[in-house]
């Protein structure tokens, strides 16, 4: 059982968290990685599941003999990405009613792999940004996940100790990124990942935010 009280923050995720971005990323990198020549199908990127897309882009260039850098090719994807958020994206279900109750209760924070470019296009098509005390971006860390850099910037901008900070996530990178940086971790897997034993790593699980808000009521 969550005990609301045992913490001083919530840090959420993004993707796959707060929007259903994760299949929009998979057309995006198809769409681009196709212009490149690439064979790719949208199930060989449950490998990159929770990195940073330059980390994406610089695991699988070597791979298929990519020409274009590697920020050329990021930049392409989340031109892409920006686009299909503004048209194709809502929040998940229970989110928005899962901020108004914590809102109430806690600083929120938000920590995630995605640049700023596209952590602002999911704020302002969401209408959520108002929600959040703090928001991090991997991109401006030396790392991404499953580093655990992000969360701790995070918690630091809130002025809140790590082991008090209660993360929400979605992948087993970023699961591993929340445990690495001293975190009680809930995972709410994101649908279309493969089913993965090491997700019980998490020290909560939910089925969905729903599910999640009523356990903290």
């Amino acid at each position: 059982m969550i005990e609301l009280s045992n913490y001083d923050a919530v840090i959420f995720d993004m993707d796959g968290v707060l929007v259903d971005s994760e299949p929009l990323w998979k057309i995006a990198m198809q769409d681009v990685f196709s212009s490149l020549g690439s064979n790719l199908e949208k199930t060989d990127f449950q490998k990159t599941v929770g990195l940073r897309i330059d980390e994406v882009i610089a695991y699988w260039k070597p791979i298929e003999n990519w020409v274009p850098e590697i920020k050329e090719i990021e930049t392409d994807i989340v031109t892409k990405m920006v686009d299909l958020i503004h048209h194709q994206s809502c929040p998940l279900p229970g989110v928005i009613e899962t901020l108004d109750f914590l809102k109430l209760k806690t600083p929120i924070g938000l920590a995630t792999s995605s640049p700023q470019k596209l952590i602002d296009a999911v704020l302002k098509t969401l209408d959520v940004k108002q929600y959040f005390d703090a928001i991090q971006s991997a991109e401006t860390e030396t790392q991404g996940k499953p580093h655990p850099a992000v969360f701790l910037s995070a918690a630091k901008k809130m002025n809140v100790r790590p082991e008090k900070c209660l993360v929400i996530e979605d992948s087993l990178n970023g699961i591993i990124a929340a445990k690495a940086a001293r975190m009680a971790v809930v995972c709410i897997p994101e649908k279309t990942h493969i089913p993965n034993p090491k997700m019980n790593l998490a020290d909560f699980q939910f089925e969905n935010m729903t599910d999640f808000l009523n356990e903290i009521k």
